[in-house]
């Protein structure tokens, strides 16, 4: 067995310190009581308060939220459904050009479909709003999905369907009683990484929105244009804890799903 070298604790130190230590000092500073953010004059939670009394703020969350779990639903289930043709439907016409378009948007930059997307809303009257940032955020958070599902997709153990089958379930029975469980942590995995892509977009979302919806990112970097307040501080730690306690849950229920799952295979097995 290999020694946890003294150049591995380093380097592992200096990495973890890189992505993790600004994310620490925005939330030291959102206690801050002085309204200069970069100068400590002691601790308070005042900024909390204010926060939730900024209109603007609360109605650009709400917004940003509202679109991101919509979003991600319908992204999961289109790329969940076209990963199943991809893997599952074998070669058919078109499949070559299927595909392409389901990866496109992951090498795609996001000026491109932002701006693409902008012009096609313009070219059928399509007024722009929460509407018109959903369609955005499914379209290129649907790819990600994809990709997630196919892979697990792609080591499934198919026997299983067939016994189902030949015990008498319709393929789609057999599809949600015996695949969908196997495979739920990579959808659950697919839907958590749409809804961070859906929460932290800009790019897209500001070509894509208009005057009667603005998001969060929009409204955070139009503020920040003008000078980083404590608010920003305050909102971005709620923003931290709510995705950290997302991250913890979804690893949970995940890892309590594919262990029960492997109990039940265990227990088929005996019998």
């Amino acid at each position: 067995m290999r020694r946890f070298s003294r150049f591995n604790a380093v380097s592992l130190t200096l990495g973890f310190a890189f992505l993790y230590l600004p994310m620490l000092i925005l939330v030291i500073y959102s206690f801050n009581s002085n309204k200069l953010v970069t100068v400590w004059a002691g601790f308070s939670t005042k900024w909390y308060g204010e926060l939730f009394q900024n209109e603007a703020f609360l109605d650009a969350a709400w917004v940003t939220l509202r679109v991101a779990v919509i979003s991600s639903t319908l992204a999961t289930i289109l790329g969940t459904m076209a990963a199943y043709a991809l893997v599952r439907a074998g070669r058919f016409s078109g499949r070559t050009l299927f595909s392409g378009m389901i990866y496109a948007p992951l090498v795609m930059p996001e000026v491109i479909t932002g701006l693409s997307l902008l012009l096609l809303f313009i070219g059928i009257g399509l007024d722009r709003g929460v509407f018109t940032i959903i369609l955005a955020h499914t379209t290129f958070s649907m790819a990600f999905v994809s990709v997630v599902v196919s892979s697990r997709l792609v080591s499934f153990d198919r026997s299983l369907e067939e016994a189902a089958l030949d015990l008498g379930a319709t393929p789609f029975d057999a599809f949600r009683l015996v695949t969908l469980p196997i495979i739920a942590p990579a959808v659950i995995s697919g839907w958590l990484l749409a809804f961070t892509l859906s929460l932290d977009d800009l790019v897209i979302a500001s070509f894509t929105s208009g005057p009667s919806a603005t998001t969060l990112p929009i409204k955070i970097f139009s503020a920040v244009r003008l000078g980083v307040s404590p608010e920003i501080n305050a909102l971005s730690t709620i923003m931290i804890g709510l995705v950290t306690v997302g991250v913890i849950t979804a690893s949970l229920v995940s890892k309590n799903t594919a262990l029960r799952h492997e109990r039940d295979a265990k227990a088929a097995e005996r019998t």
